[in-house]
């Protein structure tokens, strides 16, 4: 079905890696903070299928399988490593064009503008009308994030004590959602959220 169609239907389909908390697939979203590689990971467990994550092949920084282990099985991930700035982008729009991957994840050093965003969201956008299966792309950006365009901001950040592992949650921003914060923790059967 055309994304245009699902539009019309009536609310997009969602990506919820916690009851109540859900961002619309086939759009693209932010997220900044300390942990939002972690986000990244929650939301990837939350989907089916591979998930493609882009890192510059420049940057220190490398995902650890074992990291990811408490959010989604590591044999799920395709990892791509652009040599040049620009095919960072361009990796993530024609993997969204292409719609066969349900998420879609680019690791950052800072905010895109808003053109390439717009090409992002066109692109998620002709990803679900190929398939029927709308794409999930997220932006991963250092700091307070701030890239325009996009469906979502999220910052995300630990909150953990000495007797349990939590995040700090917060939608910044969001098309029909207002701000709100959440604290996420691990439970028996999967992410919980509280607030």
């Amino acid at each position: 079905m055309p994304i245009h169609a699902l539009s019309r239907a009536g609310p997009r389909p969602v990506l919820s890696p916690a009851p109540g908390i859900a961002l619309a697939r086939g759009r693209v979203h932010e997220a900044a903070g300390p942990a939002r590689r972690t986000l990244a990971a929650m939301l990837a467990g939350a989907a089916e299928g591979p998930v493609l994550w882009i890192a510059p092949a420049w940057a220190p920084e490398r995902l650890h399988p074992e990291g990811l282990h408490a959010f989604l099985d590591a044999g799920r991930l395709l990892l791509a490593l652009p040599r040049r700035a620009e095919d960072l982008l361009w990796t993530m729009e024609e993997a969204l064009r292409a719609g066969l991957v349900p998420v879609v994840v680019a690791d950052l050093a800072g905010p895109p503008g808003l053109t390439p965003v717009r090409r992002l969201q066109l692109a998620a956008e002709a990803g679900a009308a190929a398939t029927g299966q709308p794409p999930t792309g997220l932006l991963l950006t250092p700091g307070e994030g701030g890239a325009a365009g996009v469906e979502s901001r999220w910052h995300i950040a630990p909150a953990h004590s000495a007797t349990r592992t939590a995040w700090r949650l917060e939608r910044r921003r969001a098309r029909t959602d207002p701000p709100r914060a959440w604290t996420l923790r691990p439970g028996a059967a999967g992410l919980v959220a509280e607030g």
